[in-house]
Formats: C-alpha cells, structure tokens, sequence
C-alpha cells in the first residue's frame, strides 16, 4: 500500500518526536528478554571472576596413576591394579574420597539397568531386542555373564586394607585421617571385570570370519572424581547418557596383551625398541620426516596376523606415559593396520605424531582419509583455540558408525561395503567422526568441562568448530550440524518435549540436537550475525586460551564471551540456552509511503496516472468496445470549458507556487525533496518467543537488492510486535527476511511481503523400493584403485 505524507515540515517534526514517545506508546509491551540473567548466574568470587576468568585463588585437584593391566583376549577380561596419588589442592580437609566405577552400569542390578525404561512392541520384537528387555541393560550384554567391577583389594601404601563403600558407580574410600590441604595420599586398587560388546564408548568388536576381536578399552580403571569449589565431590551416578567429569593428572601404565597384538593408547609408548620388529621401528623412523602417511603395520602384515595357525600363544606388555592428561584409553587387535606421520601442523618446528589404527574393514577409506583428518583437525582447532600441547593424536576405526573420545585417542566408525565400495554418505560421515572425536582433545580432554553435567560444553562447542574444520576440508562438505537452518525442526517441535541447552546431560531428551546441534548453531549465529567473525573470534579463543587445562562451568563461557567482546549477550543466553522457544518472526505487512514534493510536474502526472488507474473499470471498458456515441459526442453545443479542461495539466500558478515553497526551505529539506524518497513502515511479529536480529533483503524495481540488518534490541520495548521505517531512494518490490538463513526461523512462508507462494512437491510410488545400491557400485566401481565404467 502506497501512501502520500503530509507536506515535509510536518513530517520532520513527526520523525523528531517519534523517539521520544516510544516508552508511552500503545505499542509499549513490558518484557525482561534484555534484562541481566544476574542471580541466575553464580556469584563472582576469588576461584572464579565476574569477567568469567579463573580467580586469583582458582584451584584443581590433581591424580597421578601407576597402573599395571592385563587384556585376557580368551576371556575378553580386564584384570589391573593401579596405585594413586592425590593431592589435595583444595583448602578443606578431607575425610574421604570418592572413585567412579562406570563399569557398574552393566550390572544386572545396578541403576543402569533398574532405571532404564522401555515397552514391548506388539507387532513384534527381535530376539536380541527381547533379551535386552528382559536383562534391562541392553541387547548387547550377555545375559549369562556378570558386568561391572570385581574389587580384589583396596590398600594404602603400606598395603592395609582400606574400609570402602560401593554405592552403584561410586565408590567411597575412608581415610584413616583427614586429608589436609596441601598434601596428598598414596593407596591402591586391585580389579578386574568383564569386557561389554561395544557400546558406543568401549567394548570389542567380534568378528566372525577370522575369529579375531578388536579391543576399545575406556572407564577401565576406578579414578578419582572431581572435588571443586562449584559442587564438592562430583559424584553424579553414570547412567549412560552423560559422559565423565574428571581431573587432570599423569599416567604410567604397562598394558599386557597377546604378543600379536598391536596397541594404540593415550600418550607415547617408552618401549617401542621392544615390541616392534626392526622393520616396523625403521618405517617408524621413516614417518618422522614422511609429509605422507608411511604403513607401520601393512595390510598384508595385518591379514597374516589374523589368522589363526599363526596367533602367537605369548604376551607382551606395552609401556605408555601420558603427562597431564584427565584419562587414559587404549586399543588393542591383531587385526590392526597401522599408519603415521609427524605432522609440523603449526608451522613451528614442533612435530605432533598423527596416527591410525584400522582392520583391512575399514580400507580403503582408511588409509586414505584417518591420518589426514586428523592433521587437518589439530590445525584447525589450534588456529581458534591454542596449539595442541600432547605428542601426538590416534584415530582407531571401532565399529560402523559412531565414535568416542579420550586423551590423544579416538574410536571412530566409517567402514566401507565388503566389496571395498562406499556411499557418499559413509565417506563424509567417516571424516566428519574423525574431526569430531580428535577435536574433544580440545574441548573436554584440555578445556576440561563437566560432561556428566554440561554435555553441550564440550559436544555443542566441539560439533561448532567441527562445522567449521569440515569447511575447511572441503567448501562443499555436506555438514549435518551447525547451519541455522539444520535446527528448524528439532526447534518447532512440542516445546513439551524439547529440554533447554542447560540441562542435565542424563536427562536430555534428544541429546544429539540438544547438546551438539542446538548450541553449535547458536554460536554460528554469534559469530556470523550477533556478534561478527572478529569479535566472536577472539571471544571464543580467550575462553580457550583462559580455561585450557582447567574446569569451566557455564557461567565461565558466557562471561567470558561479553568480556572479551564488549557485546552483551544476556538476552542470548536466555533465548537459546535457558529456554526452548523457537525463532519465528513474521513480515506481516508492509506500507509504502513517499513524500509530498508539491513540484507540479511531478505530483500532477502521479495524479492522472492514479485517475486513469481507477477509472479503469470493467463498465467502461465494455462501453468504449461497444463503441456507442454519448449525448456530448454527437452534439457538440452539449460541450464547455470543462469539456476539454485537463485538471492535470501544469499551470504557471503551479510553478509559481512551487518555487515559492523551495525558497522556504533548508539546503536539507531541499535534498530530501528533490531525492524523492521512498519511506516503509515494516510491521513485525515475533511468532515464535526468542528474540533476534531482524535481517531484512529489499528487492528493487531495477532488479538490484540490497539488506538492511538490525540488531536484536529491536525487540527490547515491544518483544510481541514492532514497526520498522526503512527509506530507500529505489522503489521496492519485493521484502524477505532472514533472506541467507541466519536466524534458524522455523517458518520461512511468513517472510516474505507481499506472500511468495512456495509449492509442495512429491512424488508417486507405484510399489516399495528396494535399497538402492551407493554410486561406487551402481558405476562399477570397487576395491581402491578401480576406475569406474564410461
């Protein structure tokens, strides 16, 4: 809708006064969307400062282990013992300490199990999926094999028995005397259990054509939970879903397998001399200088190794010393490809070693992509947070999909076809897993967040820089998480079943888009449109660089980010991590308005095109066709002065008049007049609760555009609704917001003005399809090194 202002002093004193009556007028709405989160947030204190800083008094606790295990292949068992050091660095005496046994959540009557929820599914169930109901601790435990930890011993350093107390994946161990600060203690565990199929974070993987198991071996050992100034001790129970909260130290450990066997584990072997051949340890040395990843254990060497008239029946122990790190992981198979390569990733003369531990399974993607992924993941992260301060970094292949984390290693799934084919899919999925799980050496194995309480610290930060590495792979990377408009759904579900960002890991419903996708994007859309690239940034790099090999909590982030980048993003924080609204803003009109110029020739023309428009009716259109004479035309004494008068036409009196009201105005006014300036008044719902930025795209009549940005404060006196005047000197034909997608708005049918009508497509199926086979092997192509048909 167009319409004319009143003349133009009129429409200065207007604009002049619009200001200050926002706060009293009808459109006022009362909101607290920019107020401070204030008592939300903890208080500042001397361990953690308002700036979002560690404090002047900050402290950690700190274990050291010396660990001894032996990995019994026939019986799939762990059997360890270890020997701890603590040190109390807090400033309260302890009487106690507490030790995590997340191997408890596989016993048969352990919380896992009494707390896990499920159905029977009438129209049928698996024999697997039954057994798992019936064991209640899932479809991949053996229900005739007892799980979870056998405590053999626990003893102080003279070797007396210590009283202890196992409450399901906890364990309390009383000290003969309270633990001072400053000093620490010295006692130690004895252990075995039995190894779970994996799970998604440990286990083996059985394979039933040569006989031989892969080992992934993680949460073996009982270790110390944290005790800090936020909780006290952490001793949330492991029920699964949320992942661990530990604390910093240096590790020992002997690992002893079948002399077959290759090994992969946290930290650098101080005994390769011994367990490798002399070829093995002159590739190694080859890999040192290598800018390619040089075969260790070859294929060939691996397939022989597999088979079982050639399985060594002796052991042999591996020594690994990893210095302040939060745990420790290791792989073990015969099955084991293995590639390396001491990467220079910094550019700085410090050389990290880069490697993969595979079966023939996994090739040929293997081979080809682990070791790069992980290169390129070191460098990416460490050029946004801070270069990566440990030896060296393993990406082991597990199982099909999926990975998982620890200190310098991964366990990552992406396994092609049998015949050595794979699907797009499978590719970029395997790199993607790969990024990911290297990246958490960031993100919590060095900024050494509260999983089991906060999983989107460490998953929704690390999936962010995850987008942002995979970008850096390939422009085109088919990325799953980090696009605001990837989140649209998961955000326009019933808010009844949607939890905030800030919740407890255990009991999120929806964990991949709750603690990954949702806060990935969020900090996307800092970067790219709340904030911008430079001051997001640095924000993001000095909460990195402040709390590398320390323990944030939420409040360190947030503080932080506004501290470092003078941006207030209170309203933020409460729109996308306390709250589960989605985004929703609606153009719902849009009125034209032009100024009054009172030149002659310009408004008289405007006013006979608007006549001859709405004279243009469909009465007079079927009389002029009938071409009938009227009254006047057939007798001419019928016509006057106003016969042939044109009310359009533009006198001297006109032009008179007109210069005399120029002459009356400023040098501004004047331009203003003369620039024909076009004013529209946008008028602005926000449909879905969260309030952000309004980027809207104007699309001119010559065909060229252009886009006006507002920020989110827009919203600060009118959360519900809001109008907007935007002047342009170009007429405008078409408006849209949120034009590139940056917002995450769930409806994107009510951004457009006027409405652009989008279709519905779909398609018709004559019967079911059958799975279709994945490009390799529609074309031909198959093991590494085939071309495909032409």
């Amino acid at each position: 809708m167009k319409n004319t202002f009143l003349p133009l002093l009129f429409l200065l004193f207007s604009i002049t006064t619009f200001a200050q009556q926002i706060p009293v007028s009808p459109n006022y709405k009362a909101n607290d969307r920019f107020e401070q989160l204030g008592t939300v947030l903890p208080t500042p204190n001397s361990y953690r400062a308002a700036s979002g800083a560690p404090g002047r008094e900050y402290w950690q606790m700190r274990a050291d282990y010396d660990i001894k295990v032996e990995l019994d292949d026939d019986k799939r068992k762990i059997t360890g013992s270890e020997t701890i050091t603590f040190f109390n660095n807090s400033p309260d005496e302890l009487k106690y300490i507490w030790l995590q046994l997340e191997q408890n959540l596989f016993k048969k009557d352990g919380i896992g199990a009494t707390s896990r929820t499920g159905s029977v599914n009438e129209k049928g169930m698996s024999i697997t999926q039954l057994q798992g109901l019936n064991n209640g601790r899932g479809s991949n435990l053996d229900a005739k094999t007892e799980y979870g930890y056998q405590i053999a011993a626990v003893k102080d350093k003279a070797g007396k028995a210590l009283p202890y107390t196992i409450n399901n994946t906890m364990m309390r161990i009383d000290l003969p005397a309270g633990l001072k600060p400053g000093m620490s203690v010295v006692f130690g565990v004895d252990w075995s259990y039995n190894i779970t199929e994996y799970y998604g974070r440990s286990g083996y993987e059985f394979f039933p054509k040569d006989g031989n198991t892969n080992y992934f071996i993680a949460h073996w050992f009982p270790r110390l939970a944290p005790y800090d100034d936020v909780n006290g001790w952490n001793h949330k129970q492991f029920l699964g879903q949320g992942e661990f909260a530990l604390i910093f130290g240096n590790y020992k450990v002997a690992i002893t397998v079948p002399a077959d066997h290759v090994v992969a584990a946290s930290g650098e072997c101080q005994n390769l001399a011994q367990v490798l051949s002399p070829v093995q340890k002159q590739r190694l040395k080859q890999a040192e200088t290598s800018k390619t990843p040089v075969m260790i254990v070859t294929q060939a060497e691996a397939e022989k190794a597999e088979k079982r008239e050639n399985k060594s029946p002796g052991k042999k122990t591996w020594n690994y010393k990893a210095d302040n790190v939060r745990d420790f992981a290791f792989s073990s198979s015969r099955k084991f490809i293995w590639d390396a390569m001491q990467s220079d990733v910094y550019k700085n003369g410090r050389k990290i070693w880069c490697m993969s531990f595979y079966p023939k399974e996994g090739n040929p993607l293997w081979e080809q992509y682990s070791t790069r992924a992980i290169a390129h993941t070191l460098k990416s992260y460490g050029n946004r947070t801070f270069e990566y301060p440990y030896p060296v970094a393993i990406s082991c292949h597990s199982t099909v999909g999926g990975g998982m984390e620890y200190p310098m290693i991964s366990f990552n799934g992406g396994r092609p076809e049998e015949d050595g084919t794979y699907s797009e899919a499978t590719k970029y999925g395997m790199i993607g897993v790969i990024i990911h799980e290297v990246g958490h050496n960031f993100f919590p194995m060095i900024v050494n967040s509260d999983e089991r309480q906060w999983a989107w610290m460490d998953e929704g930060l690390n999936t962010f820089c995850q987008y942002l590495a995979e970008k850096e792979w390939d422009y085109n990377f088919p990325t799953r998480r980090g696009e605001p408009n990837q989140i649209t759904d998961y955000m326009s579900s019933d808010p009844s079943v949607l939890s905030p960002i800030m919740s407890s890991a255990e009991n999120v419903i929806g964990l991949g888009p709750n603690a990954y996708a949702k806060p990935a994007t969020a900090l996307n859309i800092l970067r790219e449109t709340v904030m911008g690239r430079e001051l997001f940034d640095y924000a993001f790099k000095e909460y990195a660089t402040r709390w590398k090999f320390k323990s944030p909590t939420p409040s360190d982030f947030f503080r932080t980010l506004e501290d470092a980048s003078g941006v207030d993003l209170d309203w933020f924080w409460k729109g996308w991590f306390y709250g589960v609204e989605p985004v929703d803003q609606d153009l719902v009109s849009v009125n034209w308005f032009s100024i009054d110029t009172q030149n002659p020739q310009i408004e008289k023309e405007l006013a006979r095109k608007e006549a001859a428009r709405k004279g243009s009716t469909i009465s007079k259109e079927r009389d002029l066709a009938t071409k009938s004479e009227t009254v006047v035309a057939q007798d001419s004494t019928m016509a006057d002065f106003y016969t042939k008068y044109d009310p359009f036409k533009v006198t001297e009196a006109d032009k008179q008049k007109y210069e005399q009201y120029l002459a009356g105005l400023s040098e501004s006014e004047r331009q203003l007049v003369q620039d024909n300036t076009n004013f529209y008044t946008l008028s602005l719902k926000n449909k879905g609760g969260v309030v952000m930025p309004v980027i809207v795209k104007m699309q001119f009549e010559d065909g060229t555009d252009s886009v006006a940005v507002f920020p989110a404060e827009i919203w600060r006196f009118n959360d519900a609704s809001i109008n907007k005047v935007i002047t342009t000197k170009k007429k405008v034909v078409q408006w849209t917001l949120d034009p590139y997608f940056q917002i995450a708005d769930i409806d994107t049918e009510n951004n457009s003005f006027p409405r652009v009508a989008k279709p519905t497509r779909f398609q018709i199926f004559k019967q079911q399809q059958r799975k279709n086979p994945n490009p390799m092997q529609a074309e031909g192509a198959g093991k590494i090194g085939t071309e495909p048909k032409n």
